[in-house]
């Protein structure tokens, strides 16, 4: 197949990173090009350096598809890519009939702009980048062709259709699906603003504080209460969960009737429910913190990395002698290093000493690019605190 002749966008910097995402003060486009525009980058010289989504509106100028002149960005691309990352999860024994996976991981998967998560006949797409919107068509037929008879929905983020100058009119929300994972059931909802409908990336972390909670269970940010039902069906003695909002907290009540466990969940912002808890003198065993992403704007990272400070710090204070505390961040800015400084200053605050047990992350179903780490956005800090 010829390949066709794909406009060019000049690179500006001496060299193109290795990282997929480029930014667009690091190029210039010959002609005005639509968002999500298929682009050739080439050096001072018009050489071929790589081949991918180019929006002048958004901050990432290219999202990189290819870095071979050869490939063709068409709908037999497409295919070739979801069927590979399908066959990953298949061959990791991930993709079960009735329960739920992330087939599609955006740039883990050389598919940046895509993430596609599995709810057992349900297939839900979430666009992030104009390029891959375009695609849509492809990226459809390749996932019904990958898994016959399945439903799906798709939809992006508000601020994502804003940056990318895109418009994505999400379907009405498809019927609840119910998932199983580690022996329980989940009711998930996709369109309630909440990523996909489950956060499927945690799968492996409740496992283990399933195995590792004890006593009083406090679960903060509870979601739909994946957490907190794998510590009451543990037997912990007694377990709650907090959340803001209250249509999680509709799932969460309706998960633990259905899997037969005694929960309470109360509506709360986690600080002011904290501070009256200390008041009051009440203590827990084991208190999970999982909050929601703090921020995507560089700008705002140390008011984000303060928030972690000032949240973990309260959860400590509310933490017996020697509890355990897991401290999630799903804040991709935020790298490893950068989130266990702001515990160890936390626990300074607090006036306790941690102990790290275990770091966990998001599943196989999430890989990441070693060129692009901020994939690899999930920290779970399991610790003991003293």
């Amino acid at each position: 197949m010829s390949v066709p002749d794909y406009p060019h966008v000049r690179l500006l910097a001496p060299r193109l990173p290795q990282h997929p995402s480029v930014f667009r003060r690091a190029l210039q486009a010959d002609a005005p090009l639509a968002p999500g525009t298929v682009a050739d980058v080439v050096d001072a010289q018009g050489r071929f350096l790589a081949r991918g989504f180019w929006n002048g509106h958004a901050r990432i100028g290219l999202r990189v598809l290819t870095r071979d002149a050869g490939e063709v960005i068409d709908a037999a691309w497409i295919a070739a890519r979801i069927d590979a990352a399908v066959a990953l999860r298949q061959q990791l024994g991930l993709d079960v009939r009735d329960g739920a996976v992330r087939l599609v991981h955006a740039e883990g998967d050389a598919l940046p702009g895509l993430v596609v998560d599995r709810y057992v006949d349900l297939l839900v797409i979430e666009y992030f980048a104009a390029g891959m919107w375009k695609l849509r068509g492809a990226i459809e037929k390749a996932l019904q062709a990958s898994h016959p008879g399945a439903a799906l929905y798709h939809f992006a983020e508000a601020h994502v259709q804003k940056q990318e100058s895109f418009d994505c009119r999400a379907p009405a929300p498809p019927p609840p699906r119910c998932v199983r994972e580690h022996g329980l059931t989940y009711c998930v909802q996709p369109g309630i603003r909440h990523k996909t409908g489950f956060f499927i990336d945690q799968r492996d972390n409740r496992a283990r504080l399933g195995a590792w909670a004890r006593g009083r269970v406090l679960d903060l940010c509870c979601n739909s209460g994946g957490f907190a039902l794998n510590a009451a069906r543990a037997g912990c003695a007694e377990v709650t969960g907090v959340d803001l909002d209250p249509d999680v907290l509709k799932l969460a009540r309706a998960n633990a009737e259905g899997n037969g466990l005694g929960i309470e969940f109360v509506a709360a912002d986690l600080f002011p429910f904290l501070e009256q808890a200390l008041a009051q003198g009440r203590r827990w065993d084991t208190v999970v913190l999982d909050p929601a992403k703090l921020t995507r704007d560089p700008a705002r990272l140390e008011q984000a990395l303060r928030t972690y400070v000032a949240m973990n710090a309260l959860a400590m204070r509310v933490l017996t002698p020697g509890g355990m505390l897991l401290s999630c961040s799903c804040t991709g800015l935020v790298d490893e290093p950068a989130f266990l400084e702001a515990l160890r200053r936390a626990a300074a605050l607090a006036g306790r000493a941690l102990q790290v047990l275990h770091i966990g992350g998001a599943g196989a179903d999430h890989p990441w690019r070693v060129d692009a780490q901020e994939g690899r956005y999930l920290k779970a800090v399991f610790t003991r605190v003293a």
